[in-house]
């Protein structure tokens, strides 16, 4: 077995995972932060809640348009290097958004926050991928999620709660010197840690990477997938403040607890992914969640007190990371030697559909109204599932060569 590698049972992940699970915490306390504050961000501007909702689009589309970058970049110099850079600009990037005096600038610190955090979360996937074997990976990438779902609790919640204090920008603010001092802390981890660390790859390698990816039928089935859940599940996310006060709720803590509610779903799936996979298997695992997640669209829809929507978003989160689980783990057996890109590829389809989700809803809402927009997403999130248990079949890798990753 070799050095870094997971043990035959799950508490001997290798230590290296719990570093790579801060990073990935601290990258996500900025990823929903805006989206409990938007009503007052677009009353501080003149703008409508749906011009605010472009920061969540541009936020994605930026993480995303950047993952072919990063994952070259990671196969090419080094991830942890990388990881913790990205940290650095990231925590920058909010400080700079709460300073700013005009809604272009703050659009501008937004664009480089998804720069700073796209560059954590595919390398955080692919260095827990090269650290333990394809019989524990969906185990050891939940662990890595923990990380990035807590952040996302965290920073939905406290950002609600800095808001009715500090106001958005204090949100910023405090968030930014958060990641700043993590980044640190991330670091000094890493330099203590035992990371193995694969050859670096050239630019044929590259190249050579893609082509494995891609004549992997698998690939198609995961990057389309991934693309219509941002859509439909994390494009909503935005609206969620504008559906509470529609109903007098008005409180940001209340946006804030209610958005965190779906990393609470995340981290109930952490707990439960090694009873969950055993019982229900790939498939039943896909069709289940996409069909938790369809059942909770429908509850919003009707617009319950916020009480009951927390809990839908608890159930939705957890139904989603039932199934977007599978597809990362399917992801990261699309290539041994371009894992990174690979993993990158599957975060920038994602975050497309995080940037193509907040339009589509907004055009829904305001062209077809909130239960039809909403019931068409949970139809579609049903034949989803049902097309990826169908359609995933488990394929090595055609760089294997004979490795951990082979059958």
């Amino acid at each position: 077995m070799q050095q870094g590698e997971a043990r035959p049972h799950d508490h001997g992940l290798p230590a290296a995972l719990y570093v790579i699970s801060g990073a990935s915490f601290a990258a996500a306390l900025s990823a929903r932060a805006l989206d409990p504050v938007l009503p007052h961000v677009a009353e501080d501007f003149g703008v409508s809640i749906a011009t605010a909702a472009g920061f969540a689009a541009v936020f994605a589309f930026t993480f995303s348009i950047i993952q072919p970058i990063i994952g070259a970049a990671a196969d090419l110099f080094g991830k942890t290097r990388l990881m913790i850079g990205c940290l650095a600009l990231l925590g920058l990037a909010n400080i700079l958004g709460a300073l700013s005096s005009s809604f272009s600038v703050l659009f501008a610190t937004r664009i480089l926050a998804g720069i700073g955090s796209g560059g954590v979360f595919p390398v955080a996937l692919s260095l827990t991928s090269d650290l333990v074997g394809p019989d524990k990976r969906q185990v050891a990438i939940s662990r890595t999620l923990a990380g990035a779902m807590t952040g996302n609790l965290l920073g939905a919640s406290a950002s609600g709660l800095i808001g009715d204090f500090l106001g958005w920008r204090g949100v910023l603010a405090v968030l930014g010197a958060l990641v700043i001092v993590a980044s640190i802390a991330v670091a000094a981890g890493f330099h203590g840690a035992k990371v193995k660390h694969p050859p670096k790859t050239s630019l044929s390698a590259l190249k050579a990477g893609y082509r494995t990816i891609f004549t992997n039928p698998n690939a198609y089935v995961c990057y389309s997938a991934v693309f219509i859940e941002g859509c439909c599940v994390l494009g909503l996310f935005p609206y969620i403040a504008s559906f509470l006060f529609e109903l007098g709720q008005t409180s940001l803590s209340i946006a804030g607890i209610v958005i965190a509610g779906f990393a609470v779903g995340g981290l109930f799936y952490t707990a439960t992914v090694s009873r969950l996979l055993p019982r229900l298997g790939v498939n039943g695992m896909m069709i289940a969640g996409m069909t938790l997640v369809a059942s909770q669209l429908v509850a919003v829809a009707f617009g319950p007190r916020w009480e009951v929507q927390a809990f839908n978003l608890i159930v939705m989160g957890w139904g989603f990371y039932i199934a977007h689980g599978c597809l990362q783990v399917f992801a990261s057996e699309l290539s041994v030697e371009a894992r990174a890109t690979a993993l990158s590829l599957h975060s920038f389809f994602f975050f497309m559909g995080q940037t193509v989700g907040p339009l589509a809803y907004g055009f829904g809402l305001q062209h077809a109204g909130k239960m039809p927009t909403l019931f068409a997403s949970a139809g579609i999130m049903v034949v989803l599932g049902l097309a990826c248990a169908r359609l995933l079949k488990q394929r090595a890798p055609a760089d294997a060569r004979g490795g951990p990753d082979s059958p």
